[in-house]
Order: C-alpha cells, then structure tokens, then sequence
C-alpha cells in the first residue's frame, strides 16, 4: 500500500484500473436457485449431467422411413409406404420398422429401429394408413444423440454471467443449482450541504442528489447490491461517522469532496488518516476520482459532476466490481466497438478524453457525432449518447477517421 503522502497522481486511466482490480478482493462463492440465477456470475465450471438428445430423434413433424424405399419419389410419381404406428415428442416406438413401413413422428420424437430418414409432413399425402412420399426422405432431419451436449463436457465456466441463454443452457444440463460469486455489497453516499433528496422544495444553489440514484442503477447493472445511505454535509465529523458506519460494506462509492476545494472532505480523511491508492486520473472527464481505504472498507471518491460520476464509475467502479466477482467478461475500458467520426473530435492535450456521442448507422457503416455540450454537469448527454468515443490526449480524430466507442447501452441500460 502507499502511505498517506506518497500516492500515485495523474496516473493513466489504464494504470488507474489495474491498481482498482488489484485492491478489490475476490467474493465468496454461495448457492443459488436457476430460477435465480440471471446476472449472476458462476463461481465453478458447469459440465453436463446427460447427454442431449438422449436419442436419435427427429427435427421435423412427418414420418419415419428407410431413405431408400423413397429415393424415387416426386409429386408425379409417389411412393406409397404402410404407416404402422406414431411417436410423439419424448416418447420412444417400442417395434421395429420394416421396409416399405413408415411410423409418423413428430418434432423430438425418437426415431425408430430401422428408420434412417425423414419425410417431413408437407411432402406427403396421407390415405387411411398409408402415405404417400412426393419426394425422398432425408436423414439430414434426423437429430443425432448429443449432438448439443456430451454428457461430463463442460459447456460454462467459472466466470461466465448468467444470461438468458446460459440460464436455458444449464437447464438443458440438468442443473437447478448453481454456485455463484456472492455479490458486492456497494454504499452510496452524496456528500455536500447543496445536496438534497428529490422531491424537496429546492433554494437557490441547491442540487437533487442525481448521483445516488444514477449510481446505484450502475452497480446494480454491475452485477452488484447498491445501499443508497443518507448524503452528509460538508461536517468533517459527520463525514467520517458515515464512512466508519460503511465499514460492513464491500465497497464505498462517495459523490463529490475530492477535488481542490475547502470544502473538499473525502479527500481530506483518507489524505490525513486512510490510505490514497491515487488521487486524480488523467482523463477527461472525471480527473478528480481518488482511491484508498479508511480502515478495511474500500473507496471510490467520485467527482460530483454527474456525468464525471457516471462515466468514472463505469470505468473505475465496474472494474472493481469484475474483478469481486471474478468475472471473465472484458470491462468496458476494453470492450471497444468502432465508427466513423462524422464531424472532427479534439482531445485534452493532457487528458484521454471520453467524448459523449451519438451513433447512427449508414449503407457505409457506423457513424458518431457528438452529443453536444461536453460540460460534466449537462447529465442529460448521458441519456442522449450512445457511446463515449475513446480519444487519447492531445489527439484530433478528423471527420470520417475510425473512432474507438465504448458502448453506453450494455452498462447503463
């Protein structure tokens, strides 16, 4: 750890991930019902209880014949096959199928002894009981045994969160248990006497407390459980009676008080009696984030503009929140898409600079513009944007130059 005068400052935004994933400790692992499952990250691979089909069986409604006792087949001239039985989805024939038979068979049906072909139902005609083949039967409607699952392979791994898919796929294994990373517990606390609930009278310099409420969507997003604790004032006592009551939290996520002013007390506690990972990222926007500890309990002090707030979170803050949960999904810093800059884009020339921007998709492609106003108090760009273009500092991306997009969407909702 680095005392308390010696911290790292304007450190990149990449480094400033590193140290967050270093310092965010692995969750414990916990059991969870399928039904509850969703969004939830695996602590253990996940192999197949069963194969899947457990039979040979068909992908198609029709009927169940030799290939070669239709290969002649057509409209003109059709082949008239015995149709001595059915089998219905998940049910098996118990006979055998002799040439010149057919048994009707219906989608996931298991095929019967003998049979090497579908004829699916729109090609036949059916009289009393026989049917006639107006073109071959094919095997390529027969589904082989485990051609989805092996039994004893592993198909998810430790890591992997649980989405509609993989939900239905472990389903499919035959699992109505799963061991899951159990989730961060995050605090929220808004610090600042302008702060105030929403739904109270506002005065004169006074601002809602969007950032509780913006944040605590992100963690949940995250995958973690956001507890929106009461915003303190500018009192350092009252300040550090919050932190100490946050002990029993995973993480503690502040708003506002670490910039350069006086009244700046986050920044101020954990300089004087916790420890500061760093203080200050060089991006844009978002500069003034801090990370330490007071006691055991982990801090993100975030800016409190709230677009700064958001978008330091979605960096910062998920990352940590991965790294608790030991997820393998890649965080967004490195989850990039591209487009075409539709107009020019100038970076800090000190700073990486995360530039709010709409996407619009062409004949030629993906095409972003800006949002507008990039101030880090106009909260209403983050709803407008559809991606932050990643810029390097001091760089100029001109009009039609590939441009690197974190997507808002996956992270925001």
């Amino acid at each position: 750890m680095v005392g308390p005068s010696t911290y790292p400052t304007q450190i990149t935004i990449s480094n400033a991930i590193g140290i967050v994933q270093d310092h965010a400790p692995k969750g414990s692992h916990e059991q969870v019902s399928l039904a509850d499952a969703l969004g939830r990250t695996l602590s253990q691979n996940l192999e197949s209880l069963v194969d899947h089909p457990s039979t040979e069986n068909s992908a198609m409604d029709g009927y169940a014949c030799y290939e070669a006792d239709t290969k002649h087949a057509s409209k003109e001239s059709p082949v008239f096959l015995e149709v001595i039985g059915e089998v219905p989805a998940g049910r098996s024939f118990t006979g055998a199928l002799s040439r010149g038979q057919a048994i009707r068979i219906y989608t996931g049906g298991t095929v019967p002894a003998g049979a090497d072909a579908i004829l699916p139902i729109e090609y036949t005609q059916g009289v009393e009981r026989q049917v006639a083949a107006l073109q071959p039967a094919t095997p390529r409607h027969i589904r082989p045994r485990a051609q989805d699952l092996v039994r004893g392979n592993t198909y998810l791994t430790a890591g992997t969160v649980m989405d509609s898919a993989s939900i239905g796929l472990t389903a499919a294994m035959g699992h109505s248990i799963v061991s899951v990373v159990r989730q961060p517990r995050v605090g929220i606390l808004a610090t600042g006497d302008e702060v105030i609930t929403p739904g109270r009278p506002l005065n004169p310099g006074q601002v809602y407390n969007a950032n509780a409420f913006s944040i605590s969507a992100m963690v949940h997003m995250a995958g973690g459980i956001p507890i929106n604790l009461a915003s303190v004032t500018d009192n350092k006592i009252a300040l550090q009676t919050a932190i100490e009551n946050a002990s029993s939290y995973d993480l503690l996520i502040t708003s506002g008080g670490v910039s350069m002013g006086r009244y700046d007390l986050v920044r101020d506690l954990l300089i004087e009696d916790g420890v500061v990972h760093f203080w200050k990222v060089a991006m844009q926007p978002g500069g003034p984030v801090m990370f330490g500890n007071w006691g055991n309990i982990p801090i993100i002090g975030l800016p409190g503009n709230p677009v700064s707030s958001m978008v330091v979170f979605l960096l910062l803050g998920r990352a940590f929140i991965s790294s608790f949960l030991q997820c393998s999904e890649n965080i967004p810093y490195y989850c990039l898409q591209t487009a075409r800059a539709g107009q020019d884009f100038r970076a800090s020339t000190s700073k990486e600079t995360f530039h709010r921007v709409r996407l619009s998709s062409t004949p030629n492609g993906t095409t972003a513009y800006t949002t507008g106003n990039q101030s880090s108090g106009v909260l209403r760009s983050m709803v407008e944007a559809d991606g932050l273009a990643v810029l390097k500092a001091g760089s100029v991306v001109s009009e039609g130059d590939v441009l690197s997009i974190i997507p808002l969407r996956p992270y925001i909702g």
